[in-house]
């Protein structure tokens, strides 16, 4: 009886994946995006731009932003090079290969969906992985800046922000409205 077993060790690079402590990364993305936060408030904007440089050069800041393309619904979907990151060893190359200096973007991949009449198709742009990487990347950088600068009396669509919180503020906005001396319709 003999069995089939797997011979040879893991690559370094699936190691070196696996290896990643993502609760210090989480924290050291956490802790930048604090102080990009607390810059912003100051309005020391020298400050904010050193430090948003600072996050999408860190180690930690790209290893997420790969994570969060590759741990979600859409891993699955290539974009126009046809290429997924899939095996731990990709996911680790694309974090040593996710740098500004030389970057261009690629065109996205037309697939058409059908809409929810069931008759007609819409259009969705697929961008690649590496775009997607990318565009994660600076969303980690930008959106401490635009959280902090946004609207208090905003309730759209804010990743801090639940549903519930608009629901509960437009009686009290119309109650606001109604009283003051111009009667505004909402």
């Amino acid at each position: 009886m003999t069995t089939a077993q797997a011979v040879g060790a893991v690559s370094r690079e699936a190691a070196e994946w696996y290896a990643i402590d993502w609760r210090a990364i989480n924290r050291n993305v956490r802790r930048l995006q604090v102080r990009i936060v607390q810059a912003t408030k100051a309005s020391r904007w020298g400050r904010v731009r050193a430090l948003q440089r600072l996050l999408t050069h860190s180690y930690s800041g790209k290893v997420l932003a790969v994570r969060r393309v590759t741990e979600n619904n859409g891993k699955k979907t290539p974009g126009v090079d046809q290429e997924s990151w899939d095996t731990p060893e990709k996911k680790t190359q694309a974090v040593h290969a996710l740098k500004r200096r030389g970057y261009q973007s690629q065109p996205l991949r037309r697939v058409y969906i059908p809409k929810s009449d069931g008759k007609t198709m819409r259009p969705l742009g697929i961008p690649t992985m590496k775009d997607r990487a990318q565009q994660a990347l600076y969303l980690l950088a930008l959106a401490p800046v635009v959280e902090t600068t946004a609207d208090k009396n905003s309730y759209g669509l804010a990743a801090a922000m639940l549903s519930g919180y608009s629901v509960v503020m437009v009686p009290v906005l119309r109650r606001v409205c109604m009283t003051s001396e111009s009667i505004l319709v909402i």
